[in-house]
């Protein structure tokens, strides 16, 4: 009579009807493939390419808000200022769309061409701004709703410094220069922006020749911030 061997390593299953019989053992995650798990790592660019992502739609979203004020107030009050600003930030939310298009196909030459575009779109923006500073100048125009430019102004920062700590922080994180760079663009915007309130409060002096003269000033300080995101793309 022939013993009867337990497979090594095997478990024994006992069924409904009292028989037992045991599983060989084929190593140590054939429990988990048998029932269908898989505890594989998702692939770490995959990760980066969801967490860029998530960071740009959310900035995104906060930018957009920012400037669906600010053209609601620019209606009301003619400001210059505000146009630049509300040019700047409109550009800076649909910067959003060529690093969203680069993190999903997770390439580094289409990050960096991203970062580019962030660039170009800072430098556009400023270009517009000042001609339309340029023109108010010729052609002075007033400024009303003082209140509501200041509000707009102020909203404006706000937003710029949300969306500069969820860029940064992203970027750091991803070491993304295009991210970075946006990072460094919207904090500086935060600043521009207060520009607006400061023209609110010059032209509540009786000053109205301030508005367009501080628009042309904030023209200069976004040539800046483009050049300081250009070195920061074109050294990564």
């Amino acid at each position: 009579m022939s013993a009867h061997v337990e497979p090594l390593g095997g478990q024994r299953h006992r069924h409904a009807d009292g028989t037992e019989h045991a599983h060989p053992y084929s190593g140590p995650h054939d429990h988990h493939h048998h029932h269908g798990h898989s505890h594989g790592l998702v692939d770490a660019s995959i990760k980066r390419s969801r967490a860029g992502i998530r960071a740009v739609a959310w900035a995104l979203g906060v930018l957009g808000l920012t400037a669906a004020v600010q053209a609601a107030i620019l209606a009301l009050t003619g400001s210059v200022a505000l146009l630049a600003d509300l040019i700047h930030n409109a550009g800076d939310a649909l910067t959003a769309v060529p690093l969203a298009i680069a993190f999903a196909l997770r390439s580094e030459r289409a990050e960096r061409a991203a970062g580019l575009a962030v660039v170009g779109a800072i430098l556009i923006s400023a270009c517009v701004a000042g001609a339309e500073a340029i023109f108010r100048l010729v052609h002075p125009q007033d400024v009303a709703h003082l209140g509501a430019l200041a509000a707009a102004g102020a909203a404006g920062c706000l937003g710029n410094l949300l969306a500069a700590r969820i860029r940064t922080r992203a970027g750091r994180r991803l070491d993304s220069p295009a991210l970075l760079a946006d990072g460094d663009h919207a904090r500086a915007d935060a600043y521009v922006s207060l520009g607006v309130v400061a023209s609110a409060a010059v032209v509540a002096l009786g000053l109205q020749i301030a508005d367009p003269l501080i628009g042309l000033a904030l023209c200069v300080v976004i040539l800046r911030i483009t050049w300081h995101s250009w070195e920061t793309v074109r050294g990564r």
